[in-house]
């Protein structure tokens, strides 16, 4: 039997153990500002270039290509954005289906429901905390049909355009098994990479598996824009189409105000570019330095009878942007607790995101069994992760 106050102690003394000793309180990730993000910002202030004309848009979206290996990289003004025009370049259509984890931020579903569409959340796997590609096959054989034009659910009768699958905390999915199940019965493959910059998949990029993909470059992501997102892809039209929508729709002229369809106005300022180039350049280190502070928490809890740290896939290289451990069934029973004396001792740590399908606004969309995304909802907590974090364990 687990004692509930020894049981605490023993994972704030772990946690301290992992973290500066001269902190009064530890946040959960904390942007780093330490290269010439004064030096290009000033810029933009001193020539005027504060919108989203000016060099750093242009630039930002040429550096995140090169660092990607995406063909294109297009960017708006958070993940959220960049996440609907992903789904509005993919076809997506009011009344259609796109399937998701329920176990994501909101901004996934929310994305889908700009569209007019309706989430169909699917289960996780426990490796890498994404869409369990086996399950969704064998859930897909027994309540889809397809046929020439795509693929329908029978229960609703609806067409089921898409799949989105997310990077969990930075953790690669299976792409190669999400992208078999995708071409099988005719879905568009988009990443949700919102927390995955950095991370690689086989030696690959996060965000360049699927037709399209989105990045958010949002205060605690590990690299900040302020606000900010990217969609990547390597298809040129598509790539042209969402400038043009991102931009209200504008048709270039030197003085006319000339619109061709309804657009939106996601456009990246320049001043959140500038931010974005700085640190950019910084990135390789910020994933040296959190990859180290991961080790150490592996190292830390690898023996605890009670809980784990969640590490990347084998066949990942992740970028731990937000660091989690998983209590055992028998610890489950005083998460909350945990979370209440860690916070009170001065470390921010969090619980994952509500399921999807708990909350109000999408209990009623359809969804397979999701019994892992509701024991991990019930047993992972979130624990520091700045980049700056990672100096404690320099070698």
């Amino acid at each position: 039997m687990i004692e509930k106050n020894q049981l605490l102690d023993q994972t704030i003394a772990l946690l301290r153990d992992c973290l500066p000793a001269d902190s009064s309180f530890i946040g959960l990730h904390e942007p780093l500002f330490e290269g010439r993000e004064w030096e290009y910002v000033r810029d933009c202030l001193d020539t005027g270039w504060v919108s989203t004309a000016g060099q750093y848009v242009g630039k930002f979206e040429s550096a995140l290509q090169e660092y990607t290996g995406a063909r294109r990289a297009i960017a708006v003004v958070n993940g959220t954005a960049a996440l609907h025009v992903c789904l509005l370049l993919a076809g997506v259509e009011a009344g259609e289906e796109v399937l998701m984890p329920s176990l994501t931020f909101v901004a996934t579903a929310n994305a889908v429901r700009y569209c007019g569409a309706v989430p169909h959340f699917v289960e996780i796997e426990n490796i890498s905390l994404g869409v369990d590609a086996a399950k969704l096959s064998n859930y897909l054989e027994t309540i889809a049909e397809l046929k020439d034009d795509g693929l329908f659910n029978r229960l609703t009768g609806r067409r089921i355009r898409a799949l989105v699958p997310m990077h969990v905390f930075g953790h690669p999915a299976d792409l190669d098994a999400l992208a078999d199940v995708a071409d099988r019965y005719k879905l568009v493959l988009i990443e949700d990479a919102a927390e995955s910059l950095g991370s690689f998949y086989k030696g690959k990029h996060t965000g360049t598996t699927g037709k399209l993909s989105a990045l958010s470059f949002n205060g605690n992501k590990i690299i900040t824009t302020g606000g900010g997102g990217a969609i990547l892809t390597d298809d040129d039209a598509l790539a042209d189409r969402a400038k043009h929508l991102t931009t209200t729709a504008k048709l270039p002229h030197r003085w006319a105000f000339v619109h061709d369809e309804a657009g939106y106005n996601y456009r990246m300022p320049n001043l959140n570019a500038a931010l974005g180039c700085a640190q950019l350049e910084r990135l390789s280190s910020y994933v040296e330095r959190k990859r180290r502070l991961a080790k150490h928490y592996e190292e830390r809890f690898r023996d605890h009878p009670h809980m784990s740290f969640i590490a990347e896939p084998s066949y990942a290289q992740s970028n731990y942007w937000l660091n989690a451990i998983i209590l055992s069934q028998e610890a489950a029973v005083y998460r909350d607790d945990l979370l209440e004396a860690t916070n009170d001792a001065g470390i921010m740590t969090r619980p994952i995101w509500t399921p999807m399908h708990l909350l109000p606004p999408y209990q009623d969309c359809p969804a397979m069994d999701l019994g892992v995304t509701e024991d991990y909802y019930g047993r992972v907590i979130n624990i520091p992760s700045s980049v700056k974090l990672g100096e404690t364990h320099e070698e």
